[in-house]
């Protein structure tokens, strides 16, 4: 692969190499920390609201460690936030082995969600800053795709770990083996500098962030990033009631997001990170629709079409605030981060909210049991069409506002 770095004395490769890993790294916390939950729960003699809460903690860590990175990011540059994302990893890692209390999960938790939120705000502005024109947009892409990539390999992982009679607590010893190469990688490496001086610093990013389209990017953000994980969260639960296997659907998607990822420069280079958008929003809403009207088979197609819609919303939009953007530099790319986050957090218990209120009413149609889950999810999926259907309408906007208008990096470059 050949770099093409904005400075000579920065090994772009293997800084992208090591964001690769620290993002495996996320990616395996999401997949075996949240796999052995369940058994913990059991083990420790949890409430489900301390199981909850445990959980939580995961993702509150993130958005807060994006946050505070992209405010630091030029001030004391991404390899002291990395070092302290390595620091975050390792000792939350542990603290998952070892721990046998509730408040051991909960400091566990959130030391690896902040460790997950440091290596977003770390790398992408690293990618955005080594890599040049359509290369960045590829890098971005390739980067993002070992989140869901990590998560298939790291479930399947955990299957054969769990076939060997190594279960629980054990299986966490595996997130230490991206996290090493990782520290490795990144070691004694020098980081690139933002393209643009007003990038640098924290005044230039706010100046840029209060504009027009930073604000309109940020609310496409937050409906881009509940239209991906929504549905994730809800569908398995509502479709192993129609004749689907979760696992498989969960895999399907994993694993066709990361295709998807590895050759979204290509997609970007042809149709532009607005056109592709527009495309994925339109792919996301007959995926989603798809899965509150069908049953059995073709669950399985619906989860091909919704992968491959929700496969470029993150990375394109971070990419998005990158090249349209660019004088918010890394605290632009942590606060669109964060807001996906956050977003993806506030609509969780509205979301579960929708699943009662059509639960109840489907209780009062007679249903029960299977049917009743079935009838009552498929109703749920149904209200979340909304979220990729407006989105449509918005990347339609953002298409022709944006059709004739050259990116801020291309003209600081030229």
């Amino acid at each position: 692969m050949e770099s093409s770095s904005t400075n000579s004395n920065v090994n772009a490769n293997r800084l992208f190499y090591a964001s690769c890993f620290a993002l495996i790294t996320t990616a395996f916390s999401f997949a075996i920390a949240a796999g052995i939950l369940d058994q913990l729960k059991t083990e420790l003699e949890l409430s489900a609201s301390q199981a909850g809460l445990i959980t939580s903690m995961w993702f509150a860590g993130f958005p807060i460690a994006m946050v505070i990175g992209g405010l630091i990011y030029h001030k004391v540059g991404g390899k002291v936030i990395m070092q302290f994302a390595f620091f975050a990893h390792a000792i939350g890692i542990l603290l998952l082995i070892f721990s046998e209390s509730y408040m051991g999960l909960l400091v566990a938790n959130l030391l690896i969600g902040l460790g997950n939120g440091c290596t977003e705000a770390a790398c992408n502005p690293m990618i955005a800053d080594a890599y040049k024109g359509n290369r960045m947009s590829t890098m971005l892409n390739r980067f993002h795709m070992w989140f869901p990539g990590g998560i298939a390999v790291g479930s399947l992982l955990s299957g054969f770990m769990t076939d060997f009679g190594i279960i629980g607590q054990s299986q966490v010893w595996l997130l230490l083996i991206p996290a090493v190469i990782y520290a490795y990688l990144f070691y004694g490496q020098t980081w690139p500098k933002a393209k643009i001086e007003e990038a640098a610093t924290i005044s230039g990013n706010l100046k840029g962030m209060f504009t027009p389209l930073f604000l309109f990017i940020a609310v496409c953000m937050a409906l881009t990033a509940i239209s991906e994980f929504g549905p994730n969260q809800w569908v398995g639960l509502i479709l192993s009631k129609s004749g689907a296997e979760p696992t498989l659907i969960l895999a399907l998607t994993a694993g066709l997001m990361a295709i998807a990822r590895y050759f979204g420069g290509n997609m970007v280079a042809k149709f532009d990170q607005t056109g592709v958008l527009l495309g994925s929003a339109v792919l996301a809403t007959i995926g989603i629709y798809l899965f509150s009207t069908q049953t059995g088979a073709m669950a399985y197609v619906a989860a091909v079409i919704f992968a491959l819609g929700i496969a470029y919303f993150w990375p394109n939009m971070i990419g998005l605030a990158a090249t349209k953007t660019p004088k918010t530099g890394a605290l632009g790319m942590s606060i669109i981060g964060a807001i996906g986050m956050f977003s993806t957090s506030i609509f969780q218990p509205i979301i579960g909210g929708w699943i009662d209120a059509d639960r109840a009413a489907a209780e009062a149609q007679g249903l029960t049991g299977d049917e009743l889950e079935l009838v009552s999810g498929q109703e749920t999926l149904g209200t979340m069409v909304l979220f990729p259907a407006i989105l449509i309408v918005l990347f339609t906007i953002l298409y022709f506002w944006l059709k004739n208008k050259k990116s801020e990096v291309e003209v600081a470059t030229a």
